[in-house]
Parts: structure tokens; sequence; C-alpha cells
């Protein structure tokens, strides 16, 4: 598992509306190229499913996932796969701070099996791990850029 942690000069509950806002997670991530709801789902709830597509370098995916959290201001997490095998659950966490703010903490369980993590290396995904690490900090820090922008517009 990885995880990454940042503090977040906003309201827990505001981050959260900016994480799960998938169809924004290319805004927030330098991996994620554009999400849309699917199933007739139109928004972040238990059950919900969705499509994302992704790059790394001149590599272009897509996965398909399925929200399994959906408590504002707590917990926002998803399973993704590609095609019929799984490929990793993602969360965030969020945790008011004293004097206001939040701490959000992203992570990522890698859920491949031999096969998909074989032939990721094979065509250049590398260190999965430390990728996702470098990825996460990213979108946390453009998160934090944004919500703190909002919080300020409006206080």
């Amino acid at each position: 598992m990885v995880e990454v942690s940042l503090d977040i000069d906003a309201p827990a509950e505001d981050v959260y509306k900016l994480v799960s806002d998938l169809p924004r997670m290319g805004e927030w991530s330098p991996q994620t190229t554009r999400v849309v709801w699917r199933g007739g789902a139109t928004g972040p709830v238990l059950g919900a499913k969705f499509r994302g597509d992704n790059k790394h370098g001149m590599l272009r995916w897509s996965t398909f996932g399925t929200i399994t959290a959906a408590e504002p201001g707590r917990e926002f997490s998803f399973e993704v796969g590609f095609g019929p095998l799984p490929v990793a659950r993602w969360s965030y966490r969020f945790e008011s701070l004293p004097g206001g703010g939040c701490r959000v903490t992203e992570s990522t369980e890698d859920r491949r099996g031999r096969a998909l993590k074989v032939g990721s290396k094979a065509i250049g995904m590398g260190d999965r791990e430390a990728m996702n690490r470098e990825t996460m900090q990213v979108t946390l820090e453009r998160l934090k850029t944004a919500a703190e922008a909002s919080t300020a517009t409006r206080g």
C-alpha cells in the first residue's frame, strides 16, 4: 500500500467535494485525463460506476471503477479494474484539524495479479509504487491549491 498525506487549509467537506467530483479528477491527477460516469450514474454515490482514461508518457489506457465508500468529509474510495481484472483500490480519507483545515490522506492498494504486474513492467510502467507516490503527491498539491483558493474567495 502507498499512502501520502497533506494538510489543506480548507474544510474537509469542501475538499471531499472536489475529490469526489470524478469528472474533475484530471485537474488534480497527472495521470488521469478524463472520467465519465457509467450505467446511469450522475454523481459520487456508493456503487456508482465510471470509466477513467489515463496516461503515462506515451501509454494510454482506461480502467473501469466502482465507488466503494462515499462519506462526505470522511472517506471517498473506489476500486478500479482493467476488463475483468482488478487493478487497485484508491482511497481518500479526511481528518478535520484543530483550528480549521483538514488532513487528506490518499492511498492506493495494488490489486493486480502477477500477469498484470509483469505486463505493466514490460510496457514501461516500471516501479508502480514509486510512480504512485509521486503522482499522489502532485494530486494532493493540486487539490490543496484549488481548495485553498476556493476558501479564500468565499472567506
